[in-house]
Order: C-alpha cells, then structure tokens, then sequence
C-alpha cells in the first residue's frame, strides 16, 4: 500500500475533526466535501455557511456531513476572545484587537484557536495564504510542544530502493521552515522528527544527525553545532536512537557506516535524516525527489502543541485531502 493510502487508512481508525479556514477557496470547499465522504476526517469549514452552500451548489460538491461555521457568529467566539487575551496579555493584547484577529477574514486565527481549544484536532491552510501568516497564527495561539521552542518541517521521502530506511522511506527534517538552526533547535529538530517517524511510520527513529564529517574526521565549527547538538537531543529524549556528526553515505550504507563509525547503531541504517541547514535540506530533497525519482510527501509542519499544516498556495484539491489526512494522524497522537 503507498504510504499516502497508509496514512489515509491510519486516519480513518480513529476520526479526528480537522479545521479547514479558507472557505473562500474553492478547492478547500470541494476538498471538504470529499475528506468526509471518504471518511478521513470530521471537517468544519469556516465561512459564512449560505456563501458556502451556494459556492458548493456552483462547483456541483456535496457538502453533507461538512460543519459550516462563521467565526463571526460563532457561540464560542466570545470564550476565545477572552483566551485569546489571556494567551497575548504579556504582549498588552486587549480584547477589542483580539476580536478583530479572531474575526479577520482569513479566519486563521479562529482556526488556531479551535485548535487550541480542542473544538478541532489540528487545522490546514495555506492553499490561499502565505506561509509566514499560516504559522504566525499557530505559534502565537497555539504554541510549541513543551521543551521546544522550534517549530520545523519534514518531507517523507518514498524512493525507490527498498534497502533505505524503512522500505525506501526516509524522514529528511528541516527542509522548509529554519535556514540556519542553532545546536539547540537543530536538537529540537531531531526529536521532533523522531516523533514523526513513530507516528506516520509506526517504526522507531533511527537518527542521524547529518554533516559533511564523520565522527571528527574533519575538524570546523559546523561539525561542532551538529555535535552539540546531538548532545542536547540525548538529554531532551534519552530513549532516542540517534547518533552523529555522520556523513550521508555513512548514514545509509551499512558497508561505509561499518568503516566510518564502527559499533554506532545508527550509521549504515538511519531512517531519519536530520540536515544542519535549510540549504542543506532543501537541496537534499529536491534532488531525491528530481534526479533520484522519489516522492516527496509534505512539508508536514512539526514542533506545535497541536498539529496545523501549510499547504503550497498552488496546491490541488488531492494536496488538500492529503494533507488533512496527514494533519488527522498527527492529532491522533
């Protein structure tokens, strides 16, 4: 089974309610319709909800069994203006700007605190709103996990060569949101991905923290962010499997692994693949994903409390499902 149709079938075991804020898409709007006929998630909608039904009768889409709500006229809008506030008082945030966040047309805002407030497991957008706006909402309501304060990306990388990772799945972290991670979010980086391993895989990470030495064979400052940052990812998760600085090919080929870092557990058959930069990263998976034919899956967003996706704004209506899936998922866990 492809690893999308897994993660489809992972998230109809226990049915989670996902918040799609851009009614004003079309594509979130007919995407809303199919994620609940195929039962992959409990989907609400924001918009006004007759702008919607006639929007949906325009696209021929059903919208049955999809929660049409209006942050507006919401039951719960004055509860969250007063969280709101509380969550922003040290920032001098007063209730008038609160409501006026809460009620911008975007619906970003509201979203989050759905999400925040468990009326929602996780949210996605992005299919109409820029990137930085998406996860402007989600740090300031939502927040990191506790101990992190990063908040990163991971592709699932499906290649064609089954003797990678796990049967030709890598997890490559960070490769869309932190273009120079210090040693300490570049830890955070790690045991978050690792999370997402054991949640989308269902598999223990093994984790390399990736560089252009191994185990000190070349002596520089870059070398030395990656080993401390190793050092801080055992104190936050002391279970983790992870080891470093590790070359790629040592990473994966057990034969190099064996000759460049001798007894390491991870060398030679990591299956998440923690890069010191976004340069790095992002170069990584494109060339997987072009040269190599891999599938790129993602970038799933990770280190919230609570799971919120951003989508590219030229996604499709497939990307959409898709990524709901994924967000469903990550609030089962």
């Amino acid at each position: 089974m492809h690893l999308v149709e897994q993660i489809k079938a992972k998230a109809r075991t226990n049915m989670q309610t996902v918040v799609l804020p851009e009614g004003y898409d079309d594509r979130m709007v007919e995407a809303a319709g199919k994620i609940v006929a195929d039962g992959l998630a409990n989907i609400v909608l924001l918009g006004d909800p007759e702008a919607l039904k006639a929007k949906a009768a325009e696209l021929n889409v059903s919208l049955d069994g999809v929660t049409l709500l209006s942050p507006a006229c919401a039951p719960q809008l004055d509860s969250y203006v007063a969280e709101l506030v509380e969550v922003r008082k040290k920032k001098g945030l007063t209730a008038e700007q609160a409501r006026e966040l809460l009620t911008d047309d975007d619906n970003l805002f509201f979203a989050s605190m759905m999400v925040r407030k468990g009326d929602a497991g996780g949210a996605v957008a992005g299919a109409f709103n820029t990137t930085g706006n998406v996860l402007r909402a989600a740090f300031q309501v939502i927040g990191t996990s506790v101990g992190m304060k990063t908040v990163s990306s991971v592709f699932l990388m499906v290649t064609k060569n089954p003797e990678f990772g796990e049967n030709g799945i890598l997890l490559f972290a960070d490769c869309a949101v932190n273009p120079n991670p210090n040693a300490q979010a570049l830890a955070e980086i790690a045991v978050s991905t690792a999370q997402s391993c054991k949640s989308f895989l269902g598999v223990d990470a093994r984790v390399a923290m990736l560089s252009f030495s191994t185990k000190g064979s070349a002596q520089h400052e870059d070398a030395d962010k990656v080993l401390e940052a190793l050092a801080i990812a055992k104190e936050l998760d002391p279970s983790l499997l992870i080891d470093g600085e590790l070359q790629l090919d040592a990473a994966l080929l057990a034969n190099v692994g064996e000759k460049k870092a001798p007894g390491s557990a991870v060398a030679g058959r990591a299956n998440t693949l923690i890069f010191p930069t976004l340069d790095a990263g992002n170069i990584g998976y494109k060339l997987v994903e072009r040269v190599a034919g891999a599938e790129a899956v993602g970038p799933i967003i990770q280190g919230l409390a609570k799971p919120v996706n951003d989508l590219s704004r030229g996604c499709s209506v497939d990307d959409i499902i898709n990524v709901s899936a994924i967000t469903a998922v990550q609030a089962q866990g």
